[in-house]
């Protein structure tokens, strides 16, 4: 009797082993269907992600026209560059140092600036000085859209208002706060070199 409950309990044993493997294999199996899924999902997602980011980044909605872009090269104060193919310049040689994110009743040199639009700046210039309505709008501009902005006299600029970004450039005849806005949201933190400020 005791060889009969030997070989009953072996057949049990073995039972239960192959029962226990058919349970690990059907884990195995719903585990490599879940990660097959999560990964489809995170290409989807990927995918996804890429098409809307490009949509909305493209150039083609992006404000201002685009300016070919004369390099990044930084220059030592007083060198000489080949002229800028743009008024104010977007890109191309400029110093070492950016400037702090201000609003500037005084000139600013365009090389410095140029550092700031690398970095992600966006720059708005203005051509009259004595237009002090003008100056107090784009200040109050300036305070609340301080991250990434410089706002500056620049009486070279051939339009009243002059808004700029990397390789970027739209003027303006007139006071017009909503293309400003649209420009810095739009623009801002675009510049070859991303920094936190």
């Amino acid at each position: 009797m005791s060889e009969i409950l030997s070989k009953k309990e072996f057949k049990d044993s073995e039972r239960e082993k192959k029962e226990k493997e058919k349970k690990t294999m059907e884990r195995k199996r719903k585990s490599k269907k879940l990660a097959k899924r999560f990964f489809i999902l995170a290409i989807i997602l990927a995918v996804g992600w890429g098409i809307w980011r490009w949509a909305k980044t493209s150039d083609k909605n992006l404000p201002g026209v685009e300016i070919p872009q004369l390099g990044r090269n930084h220059i030592n104060l007083k060198d000489q560059h080949e002229p800028y193919n743009s008024n104010p310049p977007t890109s191309g040689p400029h110093y070492g140092t950016p400037a702090q994110a201000d609003f500037y009743e005084a000139m600013l040199p365009d090389e410095q600036v140029l550092h700031n639009l690398e970095h992600g700046y966006v720059w708005i210039s203005y051509k009259d000085d004595t237009d002090k309505d003008l100056m107090e709008k784009l200040k109050n501009l300036q305070k609340k859209y301080s991250w990434k902005t410089i706002f500056t006299f620049r009486p070279q600029n051939d339009s009243k208002i002059a808004l700029v970004s990397w390789g970027r450039l739209q003027k303006l005849d007139n006071y017009d706060e909503k293309a400003i806005i649209n420009f810095i949201k739009q623009l801002r933190n675009r510049g070859p070199e991303a920094t936190p400020i």
